[in-house]
């Protein structure tokens, strides 16, 4: 499946939660209204037991999605997970970061924030929020010490298969939903607990039964919750680990880190089990483990050496036990064992000037798709970026005149009028201090290199109050409006912007899977599309016959006429709320007839591909950094 198809998947798993939801709740109050008949034998008391059931799933589910707004940070602080600001001179930490700035990038979304469970020896990580602009990814300490770089490499590739094919937020929903059907058993738990200390009575003993009960029916809905948590997940895993190595495209990293977990006495097992009980099926590795009976049916991951065969077919369970006497003796260390494994040859990138040929399906497959090749380009591109721009993408204070600075235009009297709109705002240092910025480091800077630089920015960026990122917003539209001439890159880049950074402000309002078709936004599609091609070519006629080579890819049964509008780029204003709503083979047909529209005239430049992915950015279509050849 590529993205797309793994997109439409996930909408019909969460499709299919609602439906098990619906089962496990019918469930439950059929067992509580079988109690009050047998106690009671009235109408009206089973029709209040009825909606109490019902009212303290339901509530119990709003409750706790309502506590999720936050997203993937609730998830990571819930766990007791450190934020990594600053590596401080820890090699492990910094190599962490090396590696999840880098596939980051490969895979052509934010650079996620990034979260250590330090109280954690396991070998464990997840990945959690509801879309790439709020996504967070937290290792344990026990992954940092153990895993090598290849292995820890593999884990987070693992990880970003779940940000880029909409696992997250199923997984979101599945906490929230699920607290909802174990409500029973917690009230009943907290009623035995807390209400009965030190009491004695007729009443008491009534409470108590009551609870006894609530204990009795809740188990039900605990099991339909695990049972309901697996049948997600389990599946779900095993894509993640082959969208890994296809990633990676090797075996051994993601093998080994397998090997370790099964191997080591802390496998992945962690020690804070009552929180893992609820985020048990993000993990990377079985956080609890289930054994007895029904051991295998509650399992949120398929078998450790199921997983490890179908990466090394000929692996057999005897090995782990071989390699758990070893490890016994002398425990592997992840930094020893990046000193005897060398360092992989960096990719290149394309000069500023080249030009090479795509077509349309080349380019949705690689949406949300990255290979081997995309991770050592970004490992190009990263060593591309000087120290000093590194440095300042790390720093809180300079990060902002920095981004502003890419939207400066090289005009002087457009930049002193952007100058002047950015004085306004934020002060007249600021102003200042982005134009030195574009001067001294943006100016030459190469196209592929300024995706790559925001995408770095914006962990950065998105810790600062919501009162500054609405300025700062508010300031990077300034600067797009300055003029009546601003190139379709600058309006995309800020409209990116834009769109990352209000979805990581309020990231459960950006949550639901796109449903409509595209013979619904006909007029929408021709506005994009004729923008696109009056972009990339210069001639009236060219322009004309791209953008009917577009429409022809995604309606071919539509006859729109093309009227390329007038007040480019803000035409685009009002189309891509609608277009971000297509459902997700509707908008692998849009990013195809954007490619054939970008390319009809049989090639594509490097400012042209940076532009496909800007607009595939903004349309939550995450494109690696540079485009195969055709």
């Amino acid at each position: 499946m590529n993205f797309f198809e793994r997109q439409a998947a996930a909408r019909r798993s969460s499709s299919r939660l609602v439906l098990l939801f619906g089962v496990a709740v019918v469930a439950i109050v059929l067992a509580v209204d079988a109690v009050a008949w047998l106690l009671s034998g009235s109408p009206g008391v089973l029709l209040a037991v009825t909606l109490a059931t019902l009212a303290t799933i339901g509530l119990g589910s709003l409750y706790r999605l309502a506590s999720l707004g936050d997203g993937g940070d609730a998830i990571a602080t819930q766990l007791g997970g450190e934020l990594l600001v600053d590596d401080g001179g820890d090699l492990d930490l910094r190599r962490l970061r090396n590696v999840v700035e880098e596939i980051a990038i490969a895979s052509g979304v934010p650079v996620p924030k990034i979260y250590v469970l330090e109280h954690e020896s396991a070998i464990n990580a997840f990945a959690a929020g509801y879309s790439t602009s709020d996504a967070v990814v937290a290792v344990t300490r026990g992954a940092l010490d153990r895993l090598n770089r290849d292995e820890l490499q593999g884990v987070i590739a693992h990880e970003f298969s779940h940000i880029l094919n909409g696992d997250m937020r199923l997984n979101l929903r599945l906490v929230g939903v699920l607290f909802g059907i174990a409500m029973i058993a917690i009230a009943g738990r907290k009623v035995m607990e807390f209400s009965v200390v030190g009491r004695r009575g007729r009443s008491v003993g009534v409470v108590v039964f009551a609870a006894v009960v609530a204990l009795v029916v809740g188990s039900i809905g605990l099991f339909c919750a695990r049972l309901i948590k697996a049948g997600v997940s389990r599946n779900r895993e095993r894509l993640a680990d082959a969208s890994a190595v296809q990633f990676t495209r090797q075996t051994a990293g993601l093998a080994g880190a397998l090997k370790k977990i099964g191997g080591l006495p802390d496998g992945s097992r962690l020690a804070s089990a009552g929180d893992a009980e609820e985020v048990s099926h993000m993990l990377f590795g079985e956080g609890l483990g289930f054994d007895g009976l029904f051991g295998g049916w509650l399992a949120t991951h398929p078998p450790l050496v199921e997983r490890i065969q179908a990466l090394e077919p000929g692996f057999r369970a005897e090995q782990l036990d071989a390699l758990s006497r070893r490890w016994l003796q002398a425990p592997p260390s992840g930094l020893h064992e990046d000193l005897h494994l060398g360092l992989h040859a960096p990719g290149a990138l394309p000069s500023a000037s080249a030009e090479h040929a795509v077509t349309g399906a080349m380019v949705s497959t690689q949406v949300g798709n990255p290979g081997r090749d995309d991770y050592r380009r970004a490992d190009a591109i990263v060593g591309g970026l000087s120290y000093d721009l590194r440095a300042l993408v790390a720093d809180r204070e300079r990060v902002v005149p920095l981004l502003l600075g890419l939207l400066l235009d090289a005009r002087e009297d457009i930049a002193a009028r952007q100058a002047f709109e950015i004085g306004a705002r934020l002060g007249k240092a600021t102003a200042i201090e982005a134009a030195h910025l574009r001067e001294q480091h943006l100016a030459d800077l190469h196209p592929m290199l300024r995706l790559p630089l925001v995408a770095l920015a914006f962990p950065v960026v998105r810790r600062r109050p919501r009162p500054q990122l609405e300025v700062f917003l508010d300031a990077v539209n300034a600067l797009v409006l300055a003029d009546d001439d601003v190139s379709l890159f600058e309006y995309c880049l800020s409209r990116l912007l834009t769109v990352q950074l209000r979805e990581s402000l309020d990231p459960s309002r950006h949550v639901a899977f796109g449903r409509r078709k595209a013979t619904d936004l006909a007029a929408e599609i021709a506005t994009l599309l004729a923008v696109v091609a009056q972009a990339g070519h210069a001639d009236a006629a060219a322009a004309q016959h791209a953008y009917l080579a577009g429409m022809q890819r995604i309606l071919p049964r539509e006859h729109v006429v093309y009227r390329p509008p007038a007040n480019v780029p803000l035409a685009l204003e009002d189309v891509w709320t609608p277009l971000d709503s297509l459902d997700p083979l509707a908008k692998q047909l849009l990013v195809e007839a954007v490619t054939v529209a970008a390319s009809h005239d049989g090639r594509v430049s490097v400012a042209e591909a940076e532009l496909l992915r800007t607009v595939c950015g903004v349309l939550h279509c995450p494109l690696p950094p540079v485009l195969d050849h055709a």
